[in-house]
């Protein structure tokens, strides 16, 4: 009897150890928490852009603080994996946090923008670009299957590189409507574009020119109407072109 209540005991002792969660040292956890709170500091950066666009009015300004907020969504993801952050801090959800922080960076504040910076004069054409950017980035931010292992499927999202472009080069009404519903109608269909840090087929070609092209949209922040710099701004739909024809070649072929 005394056996067979030892025998209960230790198999009862297995059974919760192996169900048990690992700790892990102190300031690993610490470390995981620093990588959330780096991923949170998109939001008190892009509230700073909100008020450089509405108080100071300031384009120039609001669109750096958009590209340091996309660093900011570049770089938190290397230092999550690198930590394990899922693992270690399982009770709190990153991901959730990572996309409500892309939504506000990437759609929401392209789509205040819109009338705030003119790039539409039409007031109903205003409200009808920024409802299409952001009820078809809803839409991709709530699909499973919005991302594979190497590639976005349906346009990924970018409207804060479309209202880039619009603010800098300033088209018509007619060609920023027509630009926001061609992707808002992309964003429903399932074509996978590269996604640059994992699409491993042409993966150098495609990183070197991004570091090209992103010194290219660099240049109007630095000379805010300089002929030069605005001129940059347009040599740099090359890459635009080349990312496009390249996903839809890779896409055709079955690579991503």
């Amino acid at each position: 009897m005394a056996s067979d209540a030892a025998t209960k005991a230790a198999a009862a002792a297995s059974k919760a150890t192996s169900g048990a969660k690992p700790k892990y040292p102190w300031y690993r956890v610490i470390a995981a928490y620093m990588v959330h709170l780096y991923t949170a500091m998109g939001l008190p950066i892009d509230y700073y852009a909100v008020h450089a666009l509405f108080v100071e009015k300031d384009m120039r300004l609001f669109l750096v603080l958009n590209c340091i907020a996309v660093f900011v969504d570049a770089t938190d993801g290397t230092m999550a994996r690198a930590i394990d952050v899922k693992k270690v801090t399982p009770g709190f959800d990153g991901a959730m946090l990572d996309n409500i922080v892309d939504f506000l960076t990437f759609t929401f504040l392209p789509a205040v923008a819109i009338p705030a910076s003119g790039v539409v004069r039409n007031p109903q054409l205003q409200l009808l670009c920024a409802v299409l950017a952001m009820l078809s980035s809803a839409y991709q931010f709530c699909q499973t299957s919005a991302k594979t292992v190497e590639s976005f499927v349906g346009f990924p999202s970018y409207w804060n590189i479309v209202f880039w472009y619009c603010a800098v080069l300033k088209p018509s009404d007619t060609v920023v409507v027509f630009t926001y519903v061609l992707l808002a109608v992309l964003s429903f269909v399932p074509i996978h574009f590269i996604y640059p840090s994992k699409t491993k087929a042409l993966m150098p070609v495609t990183v070197v020119l991004g570091i090209v092209w992103t010194a290219m949209m660099a240049a109007p922040l630095v000379y805010w109407d300089d002929p030069w710099a605005i001129q940059m701004c347009k040599y740099s739909f090359a890459y635009v072109a080349y990312y496009t024809i390249a996903s839809l070649v890779l896409f055709a072929r079955g690579t991503i």
